[in-house]
């Protein structure tokens, strides 16, 4: 019998977590775009100061807004559950334990911040909240935050993941939202996109540069996004600190945190209530961020300045990238396919705090449908790439024949990425990697225009 482990509903916490505290250095902070003919020097202020203040400060802990806590208490505290079927299937001695954010009404972990960034941006003033979606649990989780609020929400949805989960554009409309498809011919972006490939399968930093543009031009309507931004990695941290707590009722520490990476939230939210944990207790956790082969922007990118949008017209950060312009094949894991990684988690990873590794889509799958029939959870493509490293764990600490313990986010459901299965068991997976070459081709130019370039030359 899975053993499960549930805290009640007055312990979901009163404090999201700012690692930001705890780092022994610091994160570059960004630098605005510089100027380029036919786009604006800046981009108008996006972000409530409210919201934005206690992400970038050194508070080790932010209140959580009594309003949000509120909405959290709805299905939070989410449960953590022992893979002890998975285990005796893997014949290991490892303990595998994955903290489940599918409870959720959206299915997936993105509502934590959907929630918190709607009532901010609420209190603020704005009527209308416009994002760019890569697979949809982020447009489907700010539908459904801003609907309370009374908020209009506009998303523009990554071409390929609409056409390969049109479901989730059905759950965003049902929740009032205006659901476009990226590249569209409603923005300049999306024009401009549209005639170098007609047939582009879109990428979540040309959404993302869509909704940007869409909403500088209507009133009080904001860009909000839903990875990688500081605040967002502090609002998913109610994740880890859950964890923190149901651990200690297992009797147990990880000795591995391991967490899907996209831009970073998931990762950031599991992993960083640990990394203070350890701190504290000496301990020699490992905490492995995983991210896909098709778009390995950790393992096969840059520490470079960059853009977050497609357009280049967002402030640049340093981080892990591919290249604000490299558009990923279109896997199924959409959430996974943004070309780089949120600048804490850049630069935790450039100084050998947290591993990363990279899994093609195919071994993805095998992997996530073993987890389905042992446990009875489909994983989404995205947690499925947090599962395969934990069998891969698993494995390992059979042929070592030592005991470890592996703790994973498995951020959301997979039951409306069943086509996506449906491909696997029919044996049409297909793994796309790119080559040296096409990264050479987008880093260039920012290799040559970065300050550091000497510390980071292509080869």
């Amino acid at each position: 019998m899975r053993q499960v482990f549930h805290l009640e509903t007055d312990r979901v916490p009163t404090h999201w977590y700012n690692v930001l505290a705890d780092l022994p250095f610091e994160v570059p902070p960004p630098r605005p775009a510089p100027p380029r003919e036919g786009r604006p020097r800046t981009l108008n202020p996006q972000l409530p100061l409210s919201m934005y203040r206690p992400s970038i400060g050194r508070s080790r802990f932010v209140e959580i807004p009594e309003p949000v806590r509120e909405e959290y208490r709805r299905w939070r505290p989410t449960p953590l559950y022992r893979a002890t079927r998975l285990e005796r299937e893997l014949d290991t001695p490892a303990h595998l334990y994955f903290k489940y954010e599918g409870t959720s009404p959206s299915g997936s972990h993105k509502i934590n911040t959907a929630l918190a960034q709607a009532y901010y941006y609420a209190r603020s003033g704005v009527k209308e909240m416009v994002t760019g979606t890569g697979a949809g649990q982020w447009g489907t989780a700010l539908s459904m935050a801003c609907h309370p609020y009374g908020m209009e929400c506009t998303v523009f949805m990554v071409r390929s993941s609409h056409r390969q989960k049109p479901y989730r554009g059905t759950l965003m409309r049902l929740h009032g939202a205006r659901v476009i498809e990226s590249p569209s011919t409603e923005t300049e972006v999306g024009r401009a996109a549209l005639a170098a490939d007609p047939d582009s399968p879109g990428s979540l930093g040309i959404a993302n540069a869509e909704a940007i543009e869409y909403a500088a031009r209507r009133d009080r309507a904001r860009f909000s996004i839903g990875s990688g931004e500081n605040h967002v990695l502090l609002h998913q941290t109610v994740i880890g600190e859950e964890a923190l707590l149901q651990m200690e009722t297992a009797g147990e520490f990880p000795d591995v945190v391991i967490g899907a990476m996209g831009a970073g939230s998931n990762f950031a939210g599991i992993s960083f209530p640990f990394y203070r944990a350890a701190r504290e207790r000496s301990a020699s956790t490992r905490f492995l961020a995983v991210e896909p082969d098709a778009c390995p922007k950790m393992t096969r990118g840059r520490y470079l300045m960059d853009h977050t949008d497609y357009s280049g017209v967002t402030p640049m950060v340093r981080m892990y990238t591919l290249g604000h312009t490299f558009t990923a094949y279109h896997i199924h894991a959409g959430g996974l396919r943004y070309h780089g990684a949120a600048p804490i988690v850049s630069a935790m990873y450039d100084n050998g705090l947290v591993e990363a590794a990279s899994y093609s889509q195919s071994r993805v799958f095998e992997c996530g449908a073993a987890f389905a029939r042992a446990e009875g959870v489909v994983p989404a493509p995205e947690s499925a790439h947090a599962v395969a490293a934990a069998i891969d764990e698993a494995v390992k600490a059979r042929e070592d024949g030592a005991e470890r313990v592996v703790l994973f986010s498995l951020s959301g459901h997979g039951l409306l990425d069943l086509t996506a299965y449906e491909s696997h068991l029919a044996g049409n997976t297909v793994d796309v990697v790119p080559t040296d070459e096409q990264i050479q081709a987008s880093l260039r130019p920012l290799v040559e225009s970065d300050e550091t370039a000497g510390a980071h030359p292509l080869p």
